[in-house]
């Protein structure tokens, strides 16, 4: 019985010694989570999202990036670092390039090259014959770590810029096992490490327009060229900044209101792209997962995040899947809301829009969604 004991004894040490001491790569910091406004309000519940059809890809997944390109085709960017392109109904797919990576946001500049951030490579940019250049890969001397979403200006008068996130300067993709693995390792740390970066053509500079964001997601410009509108997926919110702002940090809240201000917050989701419909002003939006009580919970309590991440990834608290959009207006005004609570189509990022159809972008569903525009 002693022996059965001591072993008992010895194997509980050990376990809380893991639990208590194990390296994990995260230094959480402690933050105050908004309150879970819930489903309520211009968000209340409904099935909108629900019985998409379905546009089968094969063997790929993940639609996370839809658009329609200057031949009018449909470029999808998926899991496997390849770009599709395919007629709008999807006929006649085929891989437009592979980057080796894994492009999540792109956008096509006046040239007709296809714009992308690779968030293992950097900004890209893919020509028509599909060769691929490196545009920016750091930021002074700086590496670009998780390069996300990508908007190119289109007012003559801004220059043509190119504006993209970095998601986390703390974990890359490449790094880290991945998109997902860097995102959850981000996120639960709480260092707002993101920022949003600017790459001028003529000059091929980069420079920091705002940092400080709780991972840097999506991008889209305001109609005027003047303005972006960020997803800061970490805190469940989407900013307004000005593109004159100049290594604007948002965490220290010292700054010209005109620069930047909070648009939408206390989302009841992660934020994650953003789209620009083709007129209207209207911007959609997706909440790739619901809110996570336990998570918010969490906030206050950096050491047990630490343990969270020495369970088994099973265990991890990873939202339910959940199927949301949204489309609001540049004063931050909800314009609609689908949902599908079932999650049948997983971790919905955005919607591109075209004249007859709702395309629904995903992180992970093995086909791409759409709806009949109403």
């Amino acid at each position: 019985m002693k022996k059965i004991f001591y072993t008992l004894a010895v194997t509980l040490a050990l376990a809380l010694a893991y639990f208590c001491f194990w390296p994990v790569p995260i230094e959480p910091a402690v933050w105050t989570a908004p309150a879970a406004p819930g489903y309520v309000g211009p968000h209340a519940v409904n099935q909108k999202l629900a019985g998409l059809q379905l546009i089968s890809l094969g063997k790929e997944e993940g639609p996370e990036h839809v658009a329609i390109g200057p031949d009018g085709k449909l470029y999808v960017a998926v899991a496997s670092g390849s770009i599709l392109r395919m007629a709008p109904d999807g006929n006649g797919q085929e891989v437009f390039v592979n980057t080796g990576g894994r492009v999540l946001g792109f956008d096509f500049d006046a040239a007709g090259n296809l714009v992308a951030a690779d968030a293992m490579l950097g900004l890209l940019s893919i020509a028509p014959n599909r060769q691929i250049s490196v545009l920016a890969s750091n930021v002074g001397g700086d590496p670009i770590r998780y390069a996300d979403a990508v908007v190119v200006a289109k007012n003559p008068a801004a220059g043509a810029k190119i504006y993209f996130s970095d998601a986390s300067t703390r974990f890359g993709a490449k790094e880290w096992g991945g998109t997902f693995e860097a995102s959850v390792l981000d996120i639960l740390e709480q260092s707002s490490s993101g920022r949003v970066l600017e790459y001028d053509p003529a000059t091929k500079n980069t420079r920091i327009v705002a940092r400080g964001l709780a991972f840097a997601n999506g991008l889209a410009l305001s109609g005027d060229g003047q303005h972006l509108f960020v997803n800061e997926t970490g805190k469940y919110r989407v900013w307004k900044i000005a593109v004159t702002a100049h290594q604007l940090d948002v965490v220290q809240n010292d700054f010209d209101p005109s620069q930047a201000r909070v648009l939408l917050d206390k989302l009841p989701g992660y934020p994650d792209n953003l789209m620009r419909a083709p007129s209207g002003g209207k911007i959609w939006m997706g909440l790739v997962k619901p809110r996570n009580p336990t998570i918010d919970k969490l906030a206050g309590l950096p050491f047990l995040r630490k343990v969270t991440l020495r369970l088994p990834r099973a265990l991890w608290p990873i939202p339910k899947a959940y199927g949301h959009v949204v489309a609001f207006s540049e004063d931050g005004k909800i314009l609609a809301d689908l949902q599908d609570p079932s999650g049948a189509y997983p971790e919905t990022t955005a919607v591109t829009e075209t004249a007859e159809r709702l395309y629904i972008q995903s992180l992970h569903a093995k086909g791409l969604g759409w709806l009949p525009k109403q």
